[in-house]
């Protein structure tokens, strides 16, 4: 058996399938690439950041994303995380009051201003946490969900390692300074993208734009909000160690974008420079779908089974994001080791899709059989090899 690669050439506004031009060719399948499509002539003045399309899961632009940083306020996504999770799982109702211990009272910093000794409900110190940026609102939720913030610090740390986050320590449930306290850009994504993706009906309180408590109005503090870019989300940071940070998302033409970044030197510059690099993001590049899931995208030959050919597909829907201007020299092979062997059963990996283009790093991706091929019986298996004797393998 030889692998054999099927190019399919994508052409703009078909599938990829009806305009493919054909050839097939043995020979070694293309090295794979990061899931990326960085352009090296972007820079930034933040000291950390990563942008990334959580449409097709694509890193359009990275620097010094796996640098420890002080991450701030920006912390209290996880603490956020932590909660929604409660809700979903029935631990907490939105109904739900908690009590304001003195150390939440007295904690210093952004405040949501809660009342000591008062009982307060979750939906009220979600606001306060998200909107107001509250430290005071992160303790008595973190001390409501397990017992103490120190606690609460331990479980958020083991629930992190189950996400993947693999740079990042909590010592508290703020951000508040302190040298065990530490993220990176790109677990801040991470966290981020699993929170929007999981949480929905919760990520709806990081666009509210103000909340009033304790007769005391306060704003959003992320700008990106009042600047009619499509952003709805998430949460700015600042510490003297850490400097300014902003964690934004946004969905544009059915695209969301994701971006972290810090180290910015002032809450002008973090506006800016954070409203740059989403633009440049929405601009420069765009999400081409190249087959849905289930779609048959071709036939792949199969040896000894009842039929000759299985089709493959891909499980879901496939899209790719890159720049623009490298659209058009796009190139999509279908790599098989060809004929595979009988049986195969429906959803059975039997080759992959590799994405190439100029200055396109590359992505691979898995395809499956369409539908089962029993083993051809006896009568079946020895014309096969007789015509294999004949005819030789033909492709």
């Amino acid at each position: 058996m030889n692998a054999v690669v099927v190019r399919l050439c994508a052409v703009f506004g078909r599938s990829v399938a009806a305009a493919a031009g054909i050839a097939l060719m043995a020979g070694a399948t293309i090295a794979a690439g990061a899931a990326d499509a960085r352009a090296a002539t972007l820079d930034t003045i933040a000291k950390q950041a990563i942008l990334v399309d959580l449409t097709s899961n694509t890193v359009l632009f990275e620097k010094n994303a796996d640098e420890r940083m002080a991450p701030s306020s920006m912390s209290k996504i996880m603490t956020g995380y932590m909660v929604f999770e409660a809700l979903k799982s029935g631990r907490l109702s939105l109904d739900s009051t908690l009590p304001v211990s003195e150390r939440a009272w007295r904690m210093q910093g952004s405040k949501m201003f809660v009342e000591l000794h008062n009982n307060i409900k979750v939906d009220d110190l979600i606001k306060g946490m998200i909107v107001q940026s509250g430290n005071d609102a992160c303790i008595v939720l973190a001390e409501g969900l397990s017992g103490s913030e120190s606690a609460f610090a331990e479980q958020a740390n083991r629930r992190a390692k189950e996400l993947g986050l693999k740079g990042s320590n909590f010592a508290n449930s703020t951000g508040w300074p302190d040298p065990n306290h530490y993220m990176t850009a790109r677990d801040l994504a991470l966290l981020a993208e699993h929170l929007i993706k999981e949480f929905p009906e919760y990520y709806r309180y990081y666009s509210i734009r103000e909340f009033k408590y304790h007769g005391i109005n306060q704003g959003n503090r992320n700008p990106l909000l009042y600047r009619g870019m499509d952003v709805d989300g998430m949460k700015t940071g600042h510490t003297d160690a850490g400097g300014y940070g902003l964690t934004a998302s946004g969905e544009r033409e059915g695209r969301r974008l994701l971006l972290v970044v810090n180290g910015l030197p002032s809450m002008q510059a973090r506006a800016d420079e954070s409203a740059r690099l989403l633009e440049w993001g929405f601009r420069e590049f765009a999400s081409y779908t190249l087959y849905k899931g289930g779609e048959t995208i071709e036939q792949v030959p199969v040896w000894l089974g009842e039929r000759d050919s299985v089709p493959v597909t891909v499980p879901q829907n496939l899209s790719v994001t890159m720049a623009r201007t490298d659209r058009p020299g796009m190139k999509v092979s279908l790599v098989s080791n060809s004929p595979v062997a009988a049986p195969i059963k429906k959803g059975d990996t039997v080759g992959k899709l590799v994405i190439s283009a100029p200055g396109f790093p590359g992505k691979e991706v898995p395809v499956v059989a369409a539908q089962d091929v029993p083993k051809a019986g006896i009568f079946g298996r020895a014309f096969a090899a007789a015509k294999y004797l004949v005819f030789g393998n033909s492709l």
